[in-house]
């Protein structure tokens, strides 16, 4: 549930009282979105899709556009980023066995100079605007068709019987147990030693189908196949073994790192199967990927299931609302998030329904009228920057206030104890200058408070810390426990109120209250 904002009310005012059309817009262009909505944008690295612009760029230079880009999601509302920094069988971190990507310095293996490491770079930039950091791992691709560069001791050469050769591609055969576990380590890797919020894969698990191509596995199936007489069968269960394994391995190694996947819409079509979606999608993760993605979130495998919607309303074989009606109803208590085709957004485009400016803000209207889907992710970076048909502005209405991300209590549902000593004092340079003190003692699963988050309320108005209207900043714990006000109308009065969250966003009860006249 969410509020309606002040707007709401102005607007039917303006209505009865006969304002114009353009007022009234004015009025109603900032409406008070959920408090809680995951708000993300995908960073693709693979052949310098978004990020960095280009290969061989000095270390300064990529950091630099870097924090552009995040300031640019972040000026549009976004409170996550998934990064890739797994393009294919490649590395955009220092910690890790397989090569510098050469996507990030021009060449595969070369360190990018000067030396620094991107991945704790970027959690870091990340963490300071209040951003989630998703480390996005492409999973299958040993080589892609882009690669201009390969390291002598790069894994396709040194252990060439552990891939497939497919669509001019070199891919991970699924079905060797060894390369399961190569995969799974890979990610554990990231998971210990950098301080992300989540792991994420994407739609690529065995290669989406190639019309007179034939995928070579049956000797890998005549030797693994176990109890399976059907090598399509076999192909699924070896998708299944890897992603629970790395499930497990995550909830091992730190259990609050969210683990997430963004599969291909359509997970199978209800021609070939009557518990599937009335769709008709070309294909379908279930029957060309071999990813039983509703399984996994049924089994509770992962935390959150991102389908890649790529599709407008109008589109008559798959439509947008057919597709996130059947998706809400295979959450399984964990969290759906929609994929969205910003790419697509085109002035002019001959793909139906992407030439209407309002094709996205539609879709994430409707995905707040579910209570199912919790927010959204972008496709990509990029595409937002260019901002066709003022997608990104629209985005920027619908996400003018903030929002906390999600909250997943199967992960943790213990809050953090409340702010303590809340003080507020007008200063000399025109602000209100707020202070805190940490809570005097930690909760009961001893987490640390990861962020503060401050409210302001007028003079009579009722406390309610579910209107994300009221929240005026979101400080990160690291020392300063302040926030200085500079938004506030003279000659008011208000009340100010902080709470505190954990690492997974849950929050506490509020502090205490200071009411200041100005």
């Amino acid at each position: 549930m969410y509020f309606k904002s002040a707007a709401f009310y102005l607007i039917i005012y303006a209505f009865l009282s006969g304002c114009s059309k353009k007022v009234a817009q004015q009025f109603v262009s900032k409406p008070v979105g959920p408090k809680r909505e995951f708000r993300a944008v995908w960073v693709a690295t693979i052949d310098n899709i978004d990020w960095p612009s280009r290969k061989g760029l000095s270390a300064d230079i990529q950091q630099q556009e870097f924090r552009t880009l995040l300031d640019r999601q972040k000026s549009y509302g976004m409170n996550a980023v998934l990064v890739q920094v797994r393009a294919a069988s490649d590395a955009f971190y220092a910690r890790s066995k397989e090569p510098w990507s050469e996507w990030l310095t021009g060449e595969q293996g070369k360190a990018p100079t000067p030396f620094y490491d991107p991945m704790t770079f970027m959690i870091h930039e990340a963490h300071q605007r209040g951003m989630e950091f998703h480390a996005w791992l492409n999973m299958n691709r040993g080589t892609h068709k882009a690669s201009k560069s390969i390291t002598p001791d790069h894994l396709t050469l040194t252990k060439p019987e552990w891939f497939l050769s497919y669509g001019g591609y070199k891919l991970f055969n699924l079905g060797i147990p060894e390369v399961r576990t190569y995969i799974t380590d890979v990610v554990v890797n990231i998971v210990r030693y950098y301080d992300i919020d989540g792991i994420h894969f994407d739609d690529y698990f065995y290669p989406y189908t190639i019309a007179n191509e034939k995928l070579r596995d049956e000797d890998t199936f005549r030797k693994y196949k176990g109890n399976f007489t059907n090598i399509e069968d076999w192909r699924r269960n070896n998708v299944d073994l890897i992603v629970k394994d790395i499930s497990d391995a995550i909830r091992r190694e730190k259990p609050k790192v969210k683990f997430g996947v963004s599969p291909v819409g359509v997970w199978r079509n209800a021609s070939v199967d009557p518990s599937g979606s009335q769709t008709a999608g070309g294909q379908t993760s279930y029957d060309n990927l071999y990813a039983d993605t509703k399984k996994w979130i049924q089994k509770g495998w992962i935390d959150y299931i991102a389908p890649q919607i790529y599709f407008s309303f109008e589109f008559n074989k798959v439509p947008y609302k057919t597709l996130a009606d059947w998706w809400t109803n295979h959450t399984y208590e964990r969290h759906l998030y929609i994929g969205h085709a910003a790419y697509r957004v085109k002035a002019g485009s001959n793909e139906i329904g992407w030439e209407r400016p309002n094709q996205i803000p539609r879709q994430v209207r409707y995905n707040r009228s579910k209570t199912q889907i919790s927010g959204s992710i972008y496709f990509s970076a990029k595409p937002l920057t260019k901002n066709e048909l003022s997608v990104t502005d629209s985005l920027r209405n619908l996400y003018f206030y903030p929002a906390l991300p999600p909250t997943m209590p199967w992960k943790d549902n213990i809050p953090p104890n409340a702010p303590e000593n809340l003080k507020v004092k007008k200063v000399s340079d025109g602000g209100i200058f707020i202070s805190w003190d940490l809570p005097s003692s930690p909760p009961k699963d001893g987490d640390e408070v990861n962020a503060f988050v401050v409210y302001r309320f007028d003079e009579n108005e009722k406390i309610n810390l579910e209107n994300p209207a009221r929240i005026i900043g979101i400080v990160r714990n690291e020392g300063m426990l302040n926030y200085t006000d500079k938004t506030y109308d003279s000659g008011r009065s208000y009340v100010y109120v902080v709470t505190a969250l954990d690492r997974l966003s849950n929050e506490s009860t509020m502090s205490n209250t200071v009411k200041i006249k100005l």
